[in-house]
């Protein structure tokens, strides 16, 4: 090999290590920065698991009626994505993109209007580029989100539903399982079914607790009605459903970035192995080369 060639692979083995530098650097970040999310995403499951069995309990009223249950649709879909603020984190952003844009063909297959309401950086761009009606654009995941920014957010989403801008709110996001492992989900939000929840906090519970759940509520009176506590109820779900799917979103994010980076890194590393058997070879090759032509040039003058 050539004097230039062995430049050139020692140049892109210090290339290679440079990047492996910045992908080790990131994965800790990221690890760090799940460490956190996953924190923040446990403590705000009490807090909504709260309202979710409360809202069980209303509902078991026969009598029990809502706009927020109306089954009428005209329509119209809201579809909130849920994506991040950037990328290098594996399929994390490509998976959940895919399954809103297949749920809203879907849904325009069926013949309803669908606005897309992108949340993170990534989702903004991805729907205004193919030309998607776009709910507002000043929304990004942040790691710093709070519960009021999140109750502001639901209250934007359930001003258009009972305006009846839309008849149905869907929720796109990625919800974290483990540090190897994200599933891309989508949940209907509203109108929720009279059944709907307490449905599943019967497939969470046991029968005994069933019977004293049942039996608590029906010894509950609620004032003014049990109509009225449910809709006054409803910002709350809602933003205590969104900051917990966007802090779970985030922390699939930064499992997902740590495991790209750590994949890099692998990767980078095996790279620099490979090329420095090869530059070693090389070397090797063209210091024989040049004693070949020492002993020629000897046996030469001889």
């Amino acid at each position: 090999m050539a004097t230039a060639n062995i430049k050139d692979v020692k140049r892109r083995i210090k290339s290679v290590e440079n990047t492996m530098q910045i992908t080790k650097a990131m994965e800790l970040v990221a690890t760090s920065k799940l460490r956190s999310a996953k924190e923040r995403a446990i403590s705000s499951q009490p807090y909504f698991n709260t309202l979710y069995e409360t809202m069980c309990e209303i509902q078991q009223d026969r009598g029990f009626k809502s706009i927020y249950t109306k089954k009428e649709f005209l329509k119209t879909v809201l579809v909130v994505v849920l994506a991040g603020d950037r990328g290098l984190a594996g399929g994390f952003n490509h998976n959940v993109l895919k399954l809103a844009e297949e749920k809203i063909k879907s849904l325009e297959q069926n013949g309803c209007t669908v606005t897309v309401f992108p949340i993170g950086k990534k989702a903004v761009e991805y729907f205004e580029k193919r030309g998607y009606e776009i709910y507002s654009k000043e929304y990004q995941i942040s790691e710093n989100l709070t519960m009021s920014k999140a109750l502001r957010l639901s209250d934007k989403i359930i001003s258009g539903f009972r305006n009846g801008i839309y008849d149905k709110v869907e929720l796109v996001f990625t919800t974290f399982v483990s540090t190897l492992v994200q599933n891309a989900l989508s949940i209907t939000v509203l109108p929720i079914e009279r059944n709907d929840l307490k449905d599943k906090e019967q497939s969470k519970s046991s029968s005994s607790g069933n019977a004293e759940k049942s039996a608590k509520s029906a010894l509950t009176l609620y004032e003014p009605s049990a109509e009225e506590v449910f809709d006054g109820l409803i910002p709350k779900y809602i933003s205590g459903l969104l900051f917990c799917s966007i802090v779970d979103s985030y922390a699939a994010e930064q499992a997902a970035r740590r495991t790209a980076m750590e994949s890099a890194s692998d990767n980078a590393s095996e790279m620099i192995d490979s090329l420095s058997l090869l530059y070693n070879r090389a070397r090797q090759a063209q210091i024989t080369q040049e004693l070949n032509e020492i002993v020629a040039g000897q046996m030469g003058n001889n």
